[in-house]
Order: C-alpha cells, then sequence, then structure tokens
C-alpha cells in the first residue's frame, strides 16, 4: 500500500490542468501523509494522518464528494478554453484523462486502507467515500457550462463591482415573478426581450422608463432570477462606474453565460461625463456588447437628462441641437417601456393580491379603503405603497 501511495504521490504532482489543487489544505495534507508514510517515525504518521482529517472534516468528512467539489470549481485553462468554444489539442484532452484518473484514485482512498499501513492499535478517526465517476461528471460539467458557467459565475448569480472588479452578491435580492402583480403587457415584453438574450439570439439594450415605486427595478431582478438556471447573470453597475462597462463587456464577452448589465434610476446632470460615456458604449464605439450580453437600465426620466426651465429654452443659438443632444441618449435603447402609475382598480388589484399572499384576512371594503387612505398619505398609487400598506397591516400598524 505505501508504495501506491508514493505512485499516487508523485502523480500528484505532475497534474498541469488541475495544478492548483495542490495548494488546497486538503491535498495538501493528504500529500503530507503519504510523505511520512515512507518514514519509520510511527508518531508522526499518525499526526500527519490526524492533521490530513482534521482539515476534510472542515469541508465535509466525504473525501470522494470533496474532491468532486474541486474539480467542478476548478477555474483551469482548460474549462476556459472549452467555454470560449476554442478546439484543445489532443495532447490536452490525454492530459485531462490522465489527471482524471489520478484524482478518481485519491477520490477512492479509503481511511481503511491508509490506517492499515500505518503501524498504529490506536483510534484513527475514518472519512467517507462515495460512488463518483469523475470522468463522467467532468464530461457532463463541460457540456453544460453555457447554462452552469464556471468558477464564481457556477456559484452565484448577481454580481457587482468592488474596486473596479467583478464581485458575487452572497446575499442578492431573491424577487420572483409570482411576486409581482399588474404590469402584465409590459412584463411580457422584458421577458421576451430577455428569453431571446438567453437563446444565443441577442437582446436590445433596454430602458424601464416611469414613475417612482411602480416595480422596474423589480421586475428586472425577478425577470433574471426566472432565467438564472438557464444560465443568466445580473451584474449591476451604478451610475459612476459606467465608465468600466467596456472593460467589463471584454471580460464577459468569452463567457459561455449571459449577462445583463444592470442600471438602476439612470439620470444625469448638463456636463456629465457618465452622459457620453454610456452613450458610447450604447452605440458607436469599438466595444459593443456581445450577443452575450445587454444593458438593462430603469429611469424616473423619460429623457435621463436633468433640465431645467432655462436650460430648456436655452441661450445657444442651436437649442434644437442641445435637446437633441440630450434625448439621443434614451434612444439609443432599442427597447423602451414605460411603467405609469396604476389606476384605482389596477391599484387595489394589487393591494388584493398582496394580502392574500401575505395571508392578510380583512373585508375587502375595509381593506381597500384603507389601501386608499394609505396611498393619499403617500402621495399616490404605486405597486411600491400597496407592498408597504400590507406590511404595515402584516405587522399590526
Amino acid at each position: 500500500m505505501k508504495k501506491k501511495l508514493a505512485e499516487l504521490n508523485i502523480k500528484l504532482d505532475s497534474l498541469t490542468i488541475f495544478r492548483q489543487l495542490l495548494s488546497d489544505p486538503v491535498i495538501g495534507g493528504f500529500q503530507n501523509l503519504i510523505f511520512y508514510m515512507g518514514e519509520k517515525d510511527v508518531q508522526a504518521q499518525v499526526d500527519a494522518y490526524c492533521e490530513f482529517t482534521s482539515a476534510l472534516y472542515q469541508k465535509t468528512p466525504n473525501l470522494s464528494a470533496y474532491i468532486n467539489y474541486l474539480i467542478y470549481n476548478d477555474e483551469n485553462f482548460y474549462v476556459k478554453e472549452k467555454a470560449a468554444g476554442k478546439q484543445v489539442s489532443y495532447v490536452v484532452e490525454a492530459a485531462l484523462e490522465a489527471e482524471l484518473a489520478t484524482l478518481q484514485t485519491l477520490a477512492d482512498t479509503t481511511s481503511i486502507s491508509i490506517k492499515e499501513a500505518i503501524e498504529y492499535n490506536g483510534f484513527l478517526p475514518d472519512w467517507e467515500n462515495a460512488y463518483i465517476d469523475l470522468k463522467a461528471d467532468y464530461k457532463e460539467r463541460i457540456e453544460k457550462l453555457p447554462q452552469t458557467g464556471y468558477g464564481m459565475y457556477s456559484k452565484f448569480t448577481t454580481f457587482h463591482l468592488v474596486d473596479g472588479r467583478i464581485t458575487p452578491v452572497h446575499y442578492p435580492d431573491p424577487q420572483s415573478l409570482d411576486q409581482l402583480f399588474g404590469y402584465e403587457r409590459e412584463r411580457g415584453l422584458i421577458m421576451k426581450n430577455t428569453e431571446a438574450l438567453v437563446n444565443g439570439e441577442g437582446a436590445s439594450n433596454m430602458l424601464l422608463y416611469g414613475d417612482a415605486g411602480t416595480g422596474k427595478s423589480s421586475t428586472i431582478k425577478a425577470v433574471c432570477n426566472h432565467f438564472a438556471d438557464q444560465g443568466l447573470r445580473l451584474l449591476e453597475i451604478k451610475k459612476n462606474e459606467l465608465y468600466q462597462i467596456p472593460y467589463v463587456v471584454e471580460e464577459l464577452s468569452a463567457n459561455p453565460l449571459k449577462f445583463v448589465i444592470f442600471i438602476d434610476d439612470l439620470s444625469f446632470t448638463a456636463n456629465d461625463d457618465n452622459f457620453s460615456a454610456l452613450k458610447a458604449i450604447l452605440e458607436g464605439s469599438v466595444t459593443t456588447c456581445g450577443k452575450n450580453i445587454a444593458i438593462f437600465a430603469t429611469s424616473n426620466r423619460r429623457h435621463l437628462v436633468k433640465e431645467t426651465m432655462g436650460e430648456r429654452s436655452g441661450d445657444e443659438l442651436h437649442i434644437n441641437d442641445t435637446l437633441q443632444e440630450t434625448m439621443s441618449l434614451a434612444a439609443r435603447f432599442g427597447l423602451t417601456i414605460t411603467f405609469q402609475r396604476p389606476e384605482k382598480d389596477a391599484y387595489l388589484d394589487i393591494v388584493k393580491n398582496l394580502a392574500a399572499e401575505y395571508g392578510i384576512e380583512m373585508e375587502e371594503d375595509e381593506l381597500f379603503r384603507k389601501a386608499e387612505a394609505h396611498a393619499i398619505r403617500r402621495s399616490g398609487r404605486s405597486p411600491r405603497v400597496a407592498k408597504q400598506f400590507i406590511e404595515l397591516l402584516k405587522v399590526g400598524i
């Protein structure tokens, strides 16, 4: 057994595609254990055995499952090449098969076989093993890259920028479509456009314009959550980060997944540098969004630019050109969808549906009367006002 373990250790050292795995503490602990298995110091063997087992226990008691997890999440050059749709050399394919066989041997190594090779009769903890076909599982993983992605994109569905780097959001908004009421026509257009993106047909950059609290942002999040299992990811970018979109597009363009770049509450002031940056990105720049990326933005302003009466009357000789410039950005979105404040009946229908979802038991006439009174106090009807009203009822306020 010791001879086989020594051979396994050499094979692990020869990993090329999965070389990053050698820096994992569990793999390192196993290699350290094999090293001491070649020594006569039983105490050192026992210590190395328990160090390895402790490192494994901190992840999972199942060695086979952990090795499979490492392989699944390893961002190696092979998976990146396959994700980009590139042809991989036959020598690399041969190396992959040999390395998976080596890792399969590691995954199948039992605690009993190791303990038998250690000349110690005291208690030593065990670990678990499970039947896992690493070669078949990895082949399936490669085939599903367009839906699952790799690395952090396989673990998370929502991202934002931190110091210019794409970073996962660990606790994203779980908004779902069945929690949205009203605006069926508008939501249907958004769904159709997003579905085109998911299917690789390319989608129009989309602007959701309308009154505050009408559910524009919630709808985008719900739609993206709905398509997450089909390979859609959401990347939220703030207005002051717009200049970084070309770099983001460059990074994501070779990714097999589809991405919505989400810009919430978009508006500009006069002479805002971000205005020109986004305008260039939407049309006419060297870096353009490929078929796997679309920009979805929301705004309370139809033309995205804050205007004063003085600016609209203007003192320039060519005031019409100035106004056209301010309106040109909104025109560059291929699809613009308007979310207006709901009429009374639509508002009360939203209240009724939310009350049922939250388990509010109240006579309908009383519910509607209180909902209307709440809307008056909150300066108008909207889905947000309806939800806030129901949440207050739920807690007894």
